[in-house]
Formats: C-alpha cells, structure tokens, sequence
C-alpha cells in the first residue's frame, strides 16, 4: 500500500520511518541539522510547490530519504490508517 503525499507523489507505507510536522519538529536544533545534512547529501524531495505543512522520512533502498508535503502531519496520518505509524 502507498500513502499518498500531494502532487502524485507515492511513498510505500512500509518504508515510512516517521511523519513530522514542520512547526514542531524544527523547533529543535537536532532536527534542523539533520534536515540540513539530508539537504547537503541531496536527499530531500519535494511533493508540491506550496510551503510544506510536514516532512516524511522513509526508505528509498539503502538510502533514507526527506519529502515536504504540503499537506498536514495529521492529515498524512490519517491517511495512512495503520497502526504502523506512531504520531
């Protein structure tokens, strides 16, 4: 199953590590910095042009991956309708 992010962009729900919400994960100095490395290494993608509500960390291979969603953490969570994913 895929959880869909905006703007036809799929991520597998089994590759997801986490659902962040953009105000309160960047609060913290530890998750600015990790979004400025995965920035640096390029591994940060973008599902719209619009200013991101959320970021979605997940598996791509070997890689672990960064996408902005315009759309808000808790709607991407609802979405998702798993109990895979903690909040």
């Amino acid at each position: 199953m895929y959880l869909h992010v905006g703007n036809n962009k799929n991520i597998r729900k089994s590759k997801i590590i986490g659902i962040f919400d953009m105000d309160n994960a960047t609060v913290s100095a530890i998750s600015r910095k990790y979004l400025l490395n995965a920035q640096k290494d390029r591994l940060i993608e973008s599902a719209g042009n619009e200013i991101p509500k959320s970021f979605i960390v997940y598996r791509d291979g070997k890689k672990i991956k960064v996408c902005f969603s315009q759309l808000a953490s808790s709607s991407l969570y609802g979405r998702q309708g798993s109990k895979e994913i903690k909040k």
